[in-house]
């Protein structure tokens, strides 16, 4: 080992051992961790014992268990087990906790009865970002992207899939009966082993048929027709033409430091529903009067819309194209122009499309407009195949027109959602793994995300302002 750099011998002893301090330099992360934790008013966020009790066995404070968790979710470290290893020999987490080494289930118990305490914290460091004037732009990207569970696919059921099975399972058995029947007509002695095979797989069989028969019964109470057994609130869901069981996490990002402003972890499949929650979650912890939002077509609804239009909210959501008429060579309802003060459509051929009646449709208040000259128009084959076109408008279709006109004023919206929204969701699904969620059930899955979400914005603003400069703001 000549002409190498040469280490201590493991035998060698000191008489001044050195102190964990000086193996965690002072731009060390875990340093933000330590203070960002003891700033923090445990009490108020609703962390369960932060008083300790009069009697029984001393606990571990709330604070070490949560710093923890911090340092592990920022080294990509979320199982409790792991993470009980690490404080035995991660010296910066020994600096950390004073060398306190807790138990897995001590660890796992913590997140699991704490999920919404949790969730306050991952709040509560929002709140910082913007008092640190890290969202200057009041412009927010919403999306949303489909996170495993610890369910496997074959642990879920729907009605579609309950029935495939059991019908796998009857044509098994049918086939079984058919093969004992024909064993039973041959000779004794040679087909008794046989026999014996045949009636232990439909035994097992009819076991399986009874225990489909019982998930039947909680599907037919269940109001989406899922279950899954492993994890109740897990759902199969569509994504990228395949599908997979788990949850719908919808975040809101800043557009300028991409900082995660807003999330939410949801079973619902769809993002129809979710552009004003979301929206209204990024405007409260911006304290923005001037939010805009911007997400993609997925997120169309005109009720979402009209929600956030109500809250002063500014939405760039295209319009999906669902008509068939322009597929179909025909005119597309953009080609009928609406003229408020006559309260009547223009149609390519330049006629008058008037109003006829009005009626409700899911809820929806819509106008009917159709004209009396479609039978005699020589542009009726481009039109429309019926005996006239008629063009249906909502009661506050012009919030929708507001919204399209400014999309065709700021085109770059799109590529500015694309850039801004969709890197995290990459980043954070790296982090987290190839089945992305440990725990179980929509309360811990929020739990987790929220420390995911925690560690990402540490980092972002680490890298913004740097751990030094974070750490003064945490103080100030």
């Amino acid at each position: 080992m000549k002409r190498f750099i040469q280490g201590e011998h493991r035998g060698q002893s000191t008489l001044l051992p050195e102190s964990l301090d000086d193996y965690v330099s002072d731009t060390n992360p875990v340093r933000v961790v330590d203070v960002f934790v003891d700033e923090l008013d445990r009490v108020k966020l609703g962390f369960d014992g932060v008083i300790p009790a009069d009697t029984g066995r001393p606990a571990y404070h709330p604070a070490i268990l949560l710093k923890i968790y911090i340092y592990g979710y920022l080294n990509r470290i979320q199982s409790s087990r792991r993470l009980e290893r690490e404080t035995q020999r991660n010296v910066e987490l020994m600096w950390l906790t004073g060398r306190l080494t807790p138990d897995f289930k001590t660890i796992a118990n913590f997140r699991k009865d704490n999920s919404k305490a949790i969730r306050g914290v991952c709040r509560q460091f929002v709140v910082l970002c913007q008092q640190l004037g890290l969202f200057g732009e009041n412009l927010v990207a919403i999306d949303g992207s489909k996170f495993k569970a610890v369910n496997n696919r074959d642990r879920n059921f729907t009605s579609a899939k309950l029935k495939r099975r059991m019908e796998e399972i009857e044509s098994s058995i049918s086939r079984y009966l058919t093969a004992l029947d024909a064993a039973d007509r041959q000779e004794p002695t040679s087909s008794e082993p046989s026999v014996v095979r045949l009636e232990e797989k439909i035994a097992k069989l009819k076991t399986q048929m009874k225990e489909l028969q019982a998930i039947e019964i909680q599907l037919n109470e269940s109001p989406d027709k899922q279950v899954s057994l492993t994890d109740p609130d897990a759902r199969s869901m569509m994504t990228r033409g395949t599908g997979i069981v788990g949850y719908n996490v919808q975040t809101a990002v800043d557009t300028q430091h991409h900082l995660i402003v807003a999330h939410e972890v949801t079973n619902v499949g769809s993002d129809r529903d979710q552009l004003s929650s979301m929206a209204k979650q990024a405007g409260e912890a911006m304290a923005s009067d001037t939010l805009s939002v911007v997400a993609d077509r997925g997120y169309f609804k005109s009720e979402q819309i009209l929600a956030c239009h109500d809250a002063g909210i500014t939405a760039y959501v295209p319009k999906p194209m669902t008509s068939g008429a322009k597929a179909d060579g025909r005119f597309n309802n953009d080609a009928f122009i609406y003229d408020a003060e006559k309260n009547e459509y223009i149609c390519p051929a330049g006629e008058a499309l008037i109003w006829r009646y009005t009626n409700v449709e899911k809820g929806l208040t819509l106008h009917r407009y159709w004209s009396s000259k479609c039978r005699g128009c020589a542009m009726k084959p481009q039109c429309t195949p019926s005996t006239e076109r008629r063009v249906r408008r909502w009661e506050h279709e012009a919030v929708l027109e507001e919204m399209q006109n400014r999309l065709s004023n700021a085109p770059e919206m799109m590529r500015i959602r694309k850039r801004t929204v969709e890197h995290p969701f990459g980043t954070l699904k790296q982090w987290m793994g190839a089945t992305h969620f440990q725990t179980r059930k929509l309360n811990g899955m929020s739990a987790e995300m929220s420390l995911n979400v925690l560690a990402y914005n540490l980092k972002r603003v680490m890298k913004i302002i740097g751990t030094t400069g974070l750490m003064k703001a945490l103080t100030a």
